[in-house]
């Protein structure tokens, strides 16, 4: 008697403790694929972007989500999220999700704020507006806030600029930034670039050569709307320029016209044209115009701080077209060459 109850408790035991083994699996399981399974489906695609803007709530997030159908199972992303205190630290931004990750996978990359990276440069860009219309299209940034901000000068004026010279903060790179940049982050960003582009070295060469960092820049930009590519000629470019502020002659730039006149397409700059009433036209106003014509590089500045001495005076494009140009002491010698220019343009039916 004694030995059947003695086996029938230890068969109770048994049961019971197979019940919490086989429990135990069941609930392992279950955790295993609530923590690290695969929860997110892309159908072919390796990666998604979502992006979560600033002042989002876990709610919107479960939206954004949704919506754009990345997870298999939306209630253990929840059940695992707020495990992990994901639903109080939610962070904006933009950000690729991988095909296949799992809850915790995902969790992690978005409550550490794990950003993709957006790159930004000035290629094909000609004045502010073009640039900060790019940023806005790819920052959470409005770009009516960036445009506001670089036509005020109380704005401004914290980096030593105002609305006619703004442009000469922005040193052309690629830059990246993340997407939830703020108008005031991006403003820091492109002061600290500034600074870090004029070296100590840099400013010794401007105020040798007797011109702000501003003027210098403005004067490359003319620099580059003559010579986009040739560094060495830029220098020479740069000379003759700085002779004539010197002389007191009037820069006489083409470039500088076609940026008065805001159209980008003009080949052949007119006498008509050289007549605009712009304080950015320098056939009719002596000096540096009020602000840069357009992004200057780099080169550019460099340029015009290491200037190539010269008594030239008169420059003209090559009749072969190449970019390059001849330069010449002597208005009766820039003739000449101003001559074989126009034929070539006549011959090629560019007006």
């Amino acid at each position: 008697m004694a030995k059947a109850k003695s086996s029938f408790f230890k068969k109770i035991i048994i049961s019971i403790f197979l019940i919490l083994l086989i429990g135990g699996g069941v609930g392992g399981y279950y955790a295993y694929k609530t923590i690290y399974q695969s929860n997110v489906n892309l159908g072919d695609k390796k990666s998604e972007i979502i992006y979560i803007p600033t002042g989002s709530t876990f709610e919107d997030v479960i939206r954004i989500l949704g919506e754009n159908n990345i997870l298999k199972n939306q209630s253990t992303f929840e059940l695992l999220a707020e495990k992990k205190k994901y639903k109080n630290a939610v962070k904006p931004g933009k950000y690729r999700i991988l095909a296949n990750m799992s809850n915790n996978a995902l969790i992690n990359l978005l409550r550490a704020g794990i950003q993709e990276p957006i790159k930004i440069n000035f290629n094909g860009l000609h004045t502010v507006d073009e640039f900060l219309s790019r940023v806005g299209r790819r920052l959470e940034a409005d770009s009516l806030l960036l445009k506001q901000a670089v036509n005020d000068n109380g704005f401004l004026s914290k980096y030593g600029f105002n609305q006619d010279n703004v442009q000469a903060l922005f040193i052309p790179n690629t830059y990246e930034f993340y997407w939830n940049t703020s108008v005031d982050e991006f403003f820091e960003r492109m002061a600290k670039e500034y600074k870090a582009f004029w070296s100590d070295m840099r400013k010794l060469k401007a105020k040798t050569i007797g011109y702000s960092q501003t003027e210098v820049t403005i004067l490359a930009s003319i620099v580059q709307g003559e010579q986009c590519c040739d560094n060495l000629e830029k220098k020479t470019i740069a000379g003759l320029y700085i002779n004539r502020l010197k002389d007191e002659m009037p820069l006489q730039s083409d470039p500088t016209v076609i940026f008065a006149l805001g159209d980008f397409s003009i080949q052949r700059v007119s006498t008509e044209q050289t007549r605009v009433d712009s304080p950015y036209n320098t056939y009719v106003n002596k000096g540096l115009p009020p602000g840069p014509i357009g992004f200057a590089q780099q080169s550019s500045i460099d340029a015009v701080l290491d200037y190539e001495k010269s008594e030239f005076i008169y420059m003209c494009a090559k009749e072969d077209l190449s970019g390059t140009h001849y330069f010449s002491k002597t208005y009766e010698q820039h003739c000449v060459y101003a001559k074989k220019y126009r034929d070539a343009l006549n011959a090629k039916n560019i007006h």
